[in-house]
């Protein structure tokens, strides 16, 4: 069974870092390309970044760039999204998702497998 699984959500104060984790079973994540994607109250999913083996990390929103990277352990099965200089507009619930059959970032219609989300919630 596929099934991707976010955690290390939480609260975290203006300024702060935390490192959301997306684990595999089912598959090997490391031959697929996957992306974090997060979801704010009353707002539309919007894709971060994501990374794949033909191009790396590519950012789908500059808000983040600089601030958010993604990476893998292939020995755990995992991709990591660590966020630094988090402020309270990145309150979301963060997923992460894999596509399958793309080499490189697609878009996000196109990712096939969904985890259920983790919140994120940035106050003081």
């Amino acid at each position: 069974q596929v099934q991707l699984v976010e955690s290390g959500g939480g609260l975290v104060q203006p300024g702060g870092s935390l490192r959301l984790s997306c684990a595999a079973s089912g598959f090997t994540l490391d031959y697929y390309t996957t992306g974090w994607f997060r979801q704010a109250p009353g707002k539309e999913r919007e894709g971060l970044l994501c990374i794949s083996h033909s191009d790396g990390t590519t950012y789908y929103s500059d808000s983040v760039k600089g601030r958010f990277t993604i990476s893998r352990d292939n020995t755990k099965n995992t991709v990591y999204l660590q966020m630094n200089s988090l402020t309270p507009e990145d309150t979301a619930v963060y997923y992460c998702a894999t596509d399958v059959y793309s080499s490189k970032c697609p878009a996000m219609e196109e990712y096939d497998y969904w985890g259920q989300g983790t919140q994120v919630t940035v106050s003081s």
